[in-house]
């Protein structure tokens, strides 16, 4: 939008190239390591660690600017988290854990605290 108008072109180039750009960073892998390809060791190893710290940046993210001294001293969180730690460990499901953790703790956010 521009000055309250919509430009539909640019508009419509702009999700096009977009698009494109989320294409070639998806499929960017399997064209340049095919099936019978060996990957290098070091695409190997950050394979394996570049989960882990995911995971570990997004926790950090989620916890900073949280008080522990002012209400509600952090206790949503910490409720949330640890049951998104327990349903992992029991259930060792991702999706389950991310989004039941997401809606407990919207639900202690919105009605409890």
């Amino acid at each position: 939008m521009i000055d309250g108008v919509i430009n539909t072109p640019y508009s419509l180039i702009l999700i096009a190239v977009m698009a494109a750009v989320t294409a070639f960073v998806r499929f960017s892998p399997f064209i340049l390591f095919p099936e019978g390809r060996k990957r290098p060791r070091v695409i190997t190893y950050l394979g394996t660690v570049l989960p882990y710290a995911v995971i570990g940046m997004l926790v950090v993210y989620c916890f900073k600017g949280k008080s522990v001294i002012e209400y509600p001293y952090c206790i949503p969180e910490l409720l949330a988290a640890a049951l998104v730690v327990g349903l992992h460990v029991w259930k060792r499901n991702t999706l389950l854990s991310v989004f039941a953790g997401v809606a407990f703790y919207m639900v202690l956010v919105q009605l409890v605290f």
